[in-house]
């Protein structure tokens, strides 16, 4: 079992790493002209992520619905699942490119934007929205490939977008003075290299999958809706998810300027640790959903258990890296001595925050695997109304510090929240 966990979580660790590996490249290229660039491709890439992040269940729930197929070796539901999918996909990037003004104008306005800062967020808006169909796509690609127990797709895919992107950026901005919209068509680019390049995978494999493709199937009403269903529970656990964050990110805003670069700084070490504990949370989907479909609750537990060794050892590796390296970590993002002034103080939230958060995602990769998305979703509200409940308990007396705190609260609670619902409802819908 920890040679099956770690053959897909080693490839998936590598894959995600590089995705916050981008977000720090960007981060260093904007750190060397101003905080108001910080700040600015900081809020475009959380808005971004709100918009995104919700639609994640098009890969969460195809990993999930995807690896309980393989798991009764079922080739019908296998392809209607990435059909349905990337038809859903299709549709919500159309919705997106439709509504594409409302979603700036709504989101700029809830970010607390400053008028310093706001012509450089439109801009990074306007051009990074082209991205949406090849981003919806390969969220439903990925998530496929890792219901069929693959994590080297997706860690080619991953790698790849992630140094056409760097190249691109580093290009655009350094060489080319594009600033801000050479970081944003940087993205663009780089993610329909990505989905032509899943698609290529895709047949260089599955091809032989493609015989059980059926429009009426995938159309099927009964198997339509259950994909909805578990995807719109999915759809409202990211929406709060992306919500607190992005409420973090406004209330960043609100203290000013070097405040939000500081936090924007400091997330990027948050992002490292749960791109990178989510490796083993993507090897819970696969695992867990395989042996759900195959009815071996055996192994499944098992795979559950040692989900959260592995985990947890990962998570106590970053707190101690930003133990010994944080202040040199700093100095890396930026050269901006006010900043690193500011974002010094708050360095012992990042050490705390990877053995506290690590659990909750964890527990999504096992909520994901065994389709208990309405668990997801009550799990998170909870969670979410625990998070503002204390940010405006710690806010006055606390400032920026107690804005940290309501976070690590909101990802702890999470966790424990979790943990509670599987002992009393799903370990026994597995035991039986």
């Amino acid at each position: 079992m920890n040679k099956e966990i770690l053959r897909l979580a080693i490839p998936n660790i590598i894959s995600n790493i590089s995705i916050p590996l981008l977000s720090t490249v960007d981060t260093m290229l904007m750190g060397r002209l101003s905080e108001m660039h910080i700040g600015a491709v900081g809020v475009g890439a959380m808005i971004f992520n709100f918009i995104y992040w919700n639609f994640g269940f098009l890969r969460m729930g195809t990993t999930g619905i995807t690896a309980q197929a393989f798991g009764k070796k079922d080739d019908s539901a296998i392809m209607q699942t990435l059909s349905r999918a990337l038809l859903v996909a299709l549709i919500l990037a159309v919705v997106i490119f439709l509504l594409q003004i409302p979603f700036g104008e709504m989101s700029f306005y809830l970010m607390n934007i400053s008028s310093e800062q706001y012509h450089l967020v439109e801009e990074y808006f306007y051009i990074r929205i082209w991205a949406a169909p090849a981003t919806l796509g390969l969220f439903a690609m990925m998530g496929w490939f890792f219901g069929m127990q693959n994590a080297v797709f997706p860690l080619i895919i991953t790698v790849f977008v992630n140094i056409i992107n760097i190249i691109l950026s580093y290009f655009f901005v350094k060489i080319l003075n594009w600033d801000v919209a050479g970081v944003a068509w940087g993205t663009v680019i780089a993610q329909y290299a990505g989905i032509i390049l899943s698609f290529f995978l895709f047949y260089r494999k599955y091809k032989s999958h493609l015989a059980h493709f059926n429009q009426k199937a995938m159309l099927q009403i009964d198997a339509l809706k259950q994909y909805l269903t578990i995807n719109g529970d999915i759809f409202i656990r990211t929406f709060c998810l992306t919500f607190a964050f992005g409420f973090f990110y406004s209330q960043s805003s609100v203290a000013g300027g070097t405040v939000l670069a500081a936090n924007v700084i400091l997330l990027q070490f948050l992002n490292w640790m749960s791109y990178g504990v989510d490796g083993f949370a993507f090897a819970s989907e696969s695992l867990v959903g395989k042996y759900e479909g195959a009815k071996d609750h055996v192994n499944l537990k098992k795979a559950i258990r040692l989900s959260f060794v592995w985990g947890m050892v990962l998570a106590g590796g970053f707190s101690l890296t930003y133990l010994i390296f944080g202040n040199e970590l700093v100095h890396i993002f930026t050269d901006k001595e006010n900043v690193i002034e500011a974002s010094l103080p708050f360095l012992f939230w990042m050490i705390i925050f990877p053995v506290i958060s690590t659990p909750c995602y964890i527990w999504d990769g096992i909520y994901i695997g065994l389709t208990a998305s309405k668990a997801m979703r009550d799990t998170m509200l909870v969670s979410l109304m625990i998070y503002i409940f204390f940010y405006f308990l710690l806010k006055d007396g606390y400032g920026n510090h107690g804005l940290w705190a309501a976070l690590l609260i909101f990802m702890g609670a999470r966790g424990l929240i979790q943990w509670i619902y599987y002992e009393r409802k799903l370990k026994v819908r597995i035991e039986e």
